[in-house]
């Protein structure tokens, strides 16, 4: 046969490093399809839905620490990928996507299934190019993955069918990509300038994000000889809440009042690494330091004092040999302890009472944190699953945890976890998925079982839309629109010929849970969990307040009574 674009595409992958490509198929993809076939090296990993694709390819890519791809066919197969694409361009990963196209004579005649991708897909992409021509290939698939990789976000290729399918007698370079690591930090007048500030300064804070990945050590030094406390970022969890003394917990709508305080109570807030986007939890009289890698987010949030672009672990570690040690201890003492008796509150509501239900999600998501192996693989849905996971999952360094912090879409778990236990078939994978969340984007457990993918997924089954729920309580609003009529999520798997657990009962949920993460192959356990669980901002602002009092007005006058004595009996009785 001869050598097409299509096999150009699939040896210049190959030659990248990459394994696998998540998609469905479609004939505007046969010749791609068929150049893997033919390759024997790539697995196609076929899902029932575009979307989970390019969220299974991030999740991919992060754990295997490499380019991902994933792959749409034209018109509606690729749309279906955007949403993910998005996810993965805001979440920083480098994620290549393959969107076929319609036959390239028939563009511009309003052919079936005709769209435009190299305009649909630049918003959430720093590369998207088609390709029309054997001459583009394959050096036009290195551009593609170099921008993705050296920008790190998202690169699209558009592949019209016909396009695919010509003859091309380029050879591909065993260089496809170029991988560098440079050194990048604030010159060394800049440095000072920083340390003079932090030298003066009598309460300083640290805010810490994803963007402090690997530098842990620097940040223990950093905080030792500052006596900071150290508030975290949700993205920078799994990267720093471990073997951390300075800890005073998350900031923010999901947050304690620990780290609230430990940042509206400082002189100097020091931000590395996180492009926390919540205003209003930032403080509006102290002086704001930023170290970013991304000099374009340097005071985009708040008015700063000093910004400086600069990789974080290289920075503190460029910093530490100019700053003090003068620095007493009475404000890191001060919110450490705080964090303490916060910690110990919120564990007093993870609990469970056998016949008390429906089940607490704290209780569930700490016996789930305690029972999970030391390197596992957290996905959590956007919503009270993101809430539960950033205040009872405990990271270790070892363990990772994996959501749509940035783009907050529903229905991201599941998807999530198809790519990381792909990427990481030794490791424990688990998903935290909301009812509303997996009912989404259900079909895909079937992927689970076609790939045999031993995912663990669990549901929060409260029949609403609990997060958004308790938005409309704390405004005043009566809740619309928010019920959700399940199945029995369990007998849904069985249907579907995976292992499906339902627990009710407080006193079953360890050993349901010890049986699913045991059972070797993919579960759902499906577990009901309280619907009217209140989970709060760190501080009540009045109009808070005053949004509760008008929602249990309202609910009186509309009969609905019983919600404000369920809502008591959850929050006051345990």
């Amino acid at each position: 046969m001869k050598q097409t674009i299509a096999d150009l595409l699939i040896d210049s992958l190959l030659n990248a490093g990459v394994k696998r490509i998540y998609g469905i198929v479609g004939d505007s993809l046969n010749a791609v399809l068929d150049s893997i076939r033919r390759s024997g090296k790539i697995d196609w990993i076929s899902v029932r839905h575009e979307e989970v694709a390019a969220f299974a390819a991030g999740s991919d890519a992060l754990l295997s620490n490499s380019i991902a791809v994933c792959a749409g066919s034209s018109g509606p197969g690729n749309l279906h990928l955007i949403n993910g694409l998005y996810d993965c361009h805001r979440s920083r990963i480098p994620v290549l996507a393959i969107a076929a196209h319609i036959p390239s004579n028939e563009i511009g005649g309003d052919y079936f299934q005709q769209t435009n991708p190299e305009h649909l897909f630049k918003e959430c992409s720093h590369f998207c190019e088609v390709v029309t021509k054997p001459e583009q290939m394959p050096r036009m698939v290195t551009m593609a993955l170099q921008h993705s990789i050296s920008r790190k976000g998202v690169s699209v290729l558009v592949l019209p069918g016909d396009v695919a399918l010509l003859a091309d007698n380029e050879s591909v370079p065993e260089q496809v990509i170029h991988i560098t690591q440079p050194v990048v930090r604030p010159s060394d007048e800049e440095l000072k300038r920083l340390s003079e500030y932090l030298n003066s300064g009598k309460r300083i804070t640290l805010l810490c994000g994803a963007g402090c990945e690997g530098a842990h050590a620097q940040l223990m030094q950093l905080c030792d000889k500052l006596k900071s406390p150290m508030v975290i970022a949700l993205r920078g969890k799994e990267h720093l809440e471990y073997d951390n003394p300075y800890l005073v917990g998350l900031t923010g709508l999901i947050g304690y009042s620990s780290g609230y305080h430990a940042m509206m109570d400082c002189d100097i807030l020091l931000m590395l690494g996180t492009d926390f986007p919540y205003r209003q939890f930032l403080p509006k009289k102290s002086i704001i330091l930023q170290v970013d890698i991304r000099a374009e987010h340097l005071g985009r949030r708040a008015a700063l004092t000093f910004g400086l672009c600069g990789d974080v672990k290289y920075t503190v570690e460029s910093l530490l040999p100019l700053l003090s040690e003068t620095h007493d201890t009475h404000h890191l003492d001060k919110f450490v302890s705080n964090y303490r008796d916060v910690r110990r509150g919120l564990d007093k509501l993870a609990i469970g009472k056998p016949g008390r239900m429906p089940i607490h999600p704290q209780f569930l998501t700490k016996v789930i944190s305690n029972l999970a192996s030391e390197g596992t693989v957290f996905t959590c849905d956007v919503g009270t699953p993101t809430l539960w996971a950033a205040r009872y999952l405990e990271m270790n360094g070892k363990r990772r945890l994996l959501g749509s912090f940035n783009h907050g879409t529903m229905a991201n778990a599941l998807p999530q976890a198809i790519g990381a236990q792909a990427a990481r078939p030794e490791v424990q994978v688990v998903a935290l998925s909301g009812d509303g969340g997996l009912s989404m984007l259900m079909g895909d457990l079937l992927t689970l079982r076609q790939h045999k993918l031993p995912v663990k997924v669990v549901v929060f089954n409260n029949n609403a839309l609990g997060f958004v729920e308790l938005e409309m309580k704390s405004s005043g609003y009566l809740e619309t629109g928010t019920g959700l009529e399940n199945p029995n999520f369990a007998d849904v798997a069985q249907a579907m010929g995976i292992e499906g657990i339902r627990v009710e009962d407080p006193a079953d949920l360890e050993n349901a849970v010890k049986r699913a993460f045991s059972h070797n192959g993919p579960v759902v356990l499906d577990v009901v969990v309280n619907r009217q669980e209140l989970s709060l901002p760190p501080s009540i602002k009045l109009e808070q307040a005053q949004g509760f009092t008008l929602w249990m007005l309202k609910a009186v006058l509309n009969g609905q009574g019983n919600d404000i004595v369920e809502l008591a009996k959850t929050n006051l009785i345990r």
